[in-house]
């Protein structure tokens, strides 16, 4: 039952809102200790899961590089480039966003984009400065563009992803029809799911030039 003392750690360090990291981290400590095993040993079984694991890591030095290009204006640099597009509408540039979302997920490269490393950066400052060239936008306005943005990743994402054969969403569909007595290969899903990101494509693509519509009617008022 000592084992289970962990669990009180985290409990307790949740219950007095204690770094995360530090509760989980002392935590591990407290159960590693509690069944027999020294120090040394402990730390080994953390550097071997980190070592195991490095992969799924990476994201966190994208993370650094990011926030380095934004603290150096690469927001307002994105913001100049849409700017100074006399043709490039916010309709035009998150249709464009969707569809290149969907063909990299379509093949697998599905952490190439997104909202950490893309949509805040890039993808937003540059809807909103293509919004502004309708009008100027208002707070909401503003607001509202950053979510449609945020959205536009999503369906790009969502829709475009199953198309590739070794995504999990895929395997796990597999896995719950043999359970239930349907065999079916990978390749029939993934074929399956091209004339839904169509669709999905479609129909986004509609709600965006409606959105544009509105922004324009409205004077940038949503």
């Amino acid at each position: 039952m000592l084992v289970l003392s962990g669990i009180a750690v985290i409990i307790a360090g949740f219950l007095f809102r204690f770094n995360p990291l530090l509760v989980i981290v002392a935590s591990a400590l407290v159960t590693g200790m509690a069944a027999g095993l020294d120090p040394v040993a402990i730390i080994a079984a953390f550097g071997k899961a980190f070592n195991d694991t490095r992969y799924v890591s990476i994201i966190w030095i994208v993370l650094p590089v990011i926030g380095l290009l934004e603290a150096y204006g690469l927001q307002e640099r994105a913001r100049q480039v849409i700017a100074s597009l006399k043709g490039a509408t916010i309709g035009r540039l998150l249709t464009g966003y969707l569809l290149l979302r969907q063909l990299l997920s379509a093949i697998g490269l599905t952490s190439v984009a997104g909202h950490a490393q893309t949509v805040r950066p890039l993808v937003a400052p540059m809807a909103e400065a293509a919004a502004e060239q309708l009008a100027p936008l208002s707070d909401d306005a503003r607001d509202e563009v950053r979510a449609m943005s945020a959205a536009t990743d999503n369906i790009g994402l969502f829709f475009g992803e199953d198309i590739f054969l070794a995504i999990g969403s895929i395997l796990l569909m597999k896995g719950v029809l043999e359970q239930n007595g349907i065999e079916i290969e990978p390749l029939h899903l993934s074929v399956w799911a091209i004339p839904t990101a169509i669709i999905a494509f479609l129909i986004h693509g509609v709600r965006l030039w409606r959105f544009e519509r509105r922004l324009a009617r409205q004077g940038g008022v949503a």
